[in-house]
C-alpha cells in the first residue's frame, strides 16, 4: 500500500514537472516548438514519461489547454471579486480577459487560435472550459430572455477587441494608429462593450463607458 502511494506521488510530480516544462517551452519558444523531444529536454526526463502521464503529445497539449483555462478562470474570478452590479461584472470579465491575454499571449493563442493545426481539443474539454469561464458571463445575463446568446455576443466583442490589440502589441508600433498604448486599449475595450450593451438594452447597458 505504501509503495502504491509513493508511486502515485512520484507520477503526480512527474506529470507536474512535464506540464511546467511544456508551458515554459510554449511561452519562451512558441507553439511550434512543443515537440516531445523539446519538452523532455526542458524537464530533463525521458519521452516515456509523457506517454505514461498523458498518453502522448495530444494528451499533453490538452493538459496545457486545460491549464490555460484554469489560469483564465482564476484571473476572471479575481477581477469579479467585490463586483455586484451587472455592468461592473461584465466589465470586470472584459478587463480580466484582456489582462490574461496581454500577460500570456502564447497560452492565449493555444486556447483560442490554431497555432498547431493538428491540435483540436475534444468537445468534452471545450465544454468544460466554457463551463468554467463563459458561464461567468451567462450568469450575469440571467435577466435576459436569451442569456447564452447575449453572453456570446458580449464575449465575441471582448475577444475580438482583445485579440486585435494583442496582435498590434506583438508587432512594431504603427505610427498614427490610435491604439498606441495600454491605456488606450482599455478605453477602446470599455467603449466597445458599453456600446454593445446599450444596443442590447441589457442591465447596465445605459451606463457610460467605463474608464
Amino acid at each position: 500500500m505504501q509503495r502504491d502511494v509513493s508511486a502515485s506521488k512520484e507520477l503526480g510530480e512527474l506529470r507536474g514537472d512535464l506540464l511546467d516544462a511544456a508551458v515554459r517551452v510554449l511561452r519562451e519558444q512558441g507553439a511550434p516548438h512543443l515537440t516531445l523531444r523539446r519538452v523532455v529536454e526542458e524537464a530533463r526526463t525521458s519521452t516515456m514519461g509523457i506517454y505514461t502521464c498523458f498518453g502522448g503529445r495530444a494528451g499533453l497539449l490538452e493538459a496545457i489547454y486545460r491549464y490555460g483555462f484554469d489560469v483564465l478562470q482564476e484571473v476572471l474570478l479575481r477581477s469579479l471579486d467585490g463586483q455586484a452590479e451587472p455592468f461592473e461584472r461584465i466589465m470586470a470579465v472584459a478587463y480580466g480577459y484582456r489582462e490574461f491575454a496581454l500577460a500570456d499571449p502564447a497560452l492565449y493563442a493555444l486556447m483560442f487560435e490554431r497555432p498547431l493545426p493538428d491540435f483540436d481539443p475534444s468537445p468534452e474539454l471545450r465544454q468544460d472550459a466554457l463551463g468554467r469561464t463563459f458561464s461567468l458571463l451567462t450568469e450575469t445575463m440571467a435577466g435576459s430572455e436569451e442569456p447564452t446568446r447575449m453572453a456570446y455576443l458580449v464575449w465575441t466583442t471582448i475577444h475580438g477587441l482583445v485579440s486585435i490589440e494583442l496582435t498590434c502589441s506583438l508587432r512594431s508600433p504603427l505610427p498614427g494608429w490610435f491604439l498606441d498604448s495600454r491605456e488606450e486599449g482599455a478605453r477602446v475595450l470599455a467603449d466597445g462593450v458599453s456600446a454593445l450593451l446599450r444596443g442590447m438594452r441589457q442591465p447596465g447597458g445605459d451606463r457610460p463607458a467605463a474608464r
